[in-house]
């Protein structure tokens, strides 16, 4: 029987939300994508250490080691996979567009200095007004970006406008908000609020031919994946790809071109001021979207601390 992953492989992209690299061997995803979290687990993982100390050695500053293993470990897993890798641009930037910007070139330029393609590469941005902003000035210059942190259609909108390749929302962290802040506590498959919502922007997306793709994230449980069969990705974490390939549960299809222009999704327009006034006036977005960056940037900074205390150690 085939399983229920190699079924979903069949009708959406799947991409595996890690930094290990014996994760991404054994599933075997097109793609991956890593962030600061990710990251800083990984740093942390024995099989890791003696790259890591050597990343650390070969550095000029805590700067320098921060950048090259995002760069080291997104080469590795480019080894492993066929496709493309997405590398953050540091959380802590994400409301300085020359910043964000300045740092995605870096980025870009020290994968090319090792002869990687920036095809193979997206950068990662949060989806705050001033990322969308910065993703718009790399997109033009052929800098595929990844917009994280996705929780309003207007995040969407504003994404698709500047052309973002793909964009990433957050399935589990909107069903958290919903448990969290609603007395409802439970909800199955297609009632799930963050399968509503990404099946908003994809029909959205598809309804009025934008190129931009849909890509899934944060998910909660394997229900929740299903549901979204026929996304364009789904990004997704070791412990839920697991229960995935043992599974040989028929996979049916939900999401699809043809679906979408049958749905009801009028086009939509942000200029600044109605952006930042949408996301103030959804409590969900307001929240996820902050605190998202907010926790981003603390996992940047636990990452850092690590590094520069190794640093000084090699440094001594």
């Amino acid at each position: 029987m085939t399983s229920a992953l190699d079924q979903l492989k069949t009708m959406t992209v799947v991409v595996a939300d890690t930094g290990d690299f014996h994760s991404i061997e054994k599933y075997k995803p097109t793609d991956a994508t890593t962030n600061p979290s990710l990251l800083l687990q990984a740093a942390k993982m024995p099989q890791y250490q003696d790259l890591v100390k050597q990343i650390v050695s070969d550095s000029s500053s805590v700067e320098d080691a921060f950048d090259k293993l995002f760069v080291e470990f997104g080469a590795r897993i480019l080894d492993i996979v066929p496709g493309r890798v997405s590398t953050e641009v540091d959380a802590r930037l994400s409301y300085d567009v020359a910043a964000q910007v300045e740092k995605a070139r870096k980025l870009i330029g020290m994968y090319e200095a090792r002869g990687i393609s920036r095809d193979r590469i997206l950068i990662k941005l949060s989806s705050s007004y001033e990322g969308i902003a910065a993703c718009k000035i790399l997109e033009a210059e052929g800098i595929h970006c990844n917009m994280t942190l996705i929780f309003s259609i207007a995040q969407a909108v504003l994404c698709a406008e500047a052309k973002a390749t793909l964009i990433s929302p957050f399935v589990g962290r909107i069903l958290d908000w919903f448990v969290a802040n609603t007395d409802r506590k439970e909800y199955q498959g297609h009632e799930d609020p963050g399968v509503i919502r990404v099946t908003q922007v994809y029909n959205y997306y598809k309804k009025h031919g934008y190129t931009t793709e849909v890509m899934g994230a944060s998910f909660r449980n394997v229900g929740e994946i299903l549901a979204l069969a026929g996304c364009d990705l789904l990004t997704i974490s070791p412990k839920l790809l697991e229960p995935l390939s043992s599974s040989t549960e028929t996979v049916v299809r939900h999401l699809s071109p043809e679906t979408a222009a049958k749905s009801e999704s009028p086009k939509l327009s942000y200029d600044e001021a109605s952006f930042r006034e949408a996301i103030k006036n959804d409590p969900m977005a307001n929240e996820k979207l902050y605190g998202g960056i907010d926790a981003f940037s603390s996992d940047a900074v636990k990452l850092e601390d690590q590094l520069k205390a190794m640093f000084e150690d090699l440094k001594k």
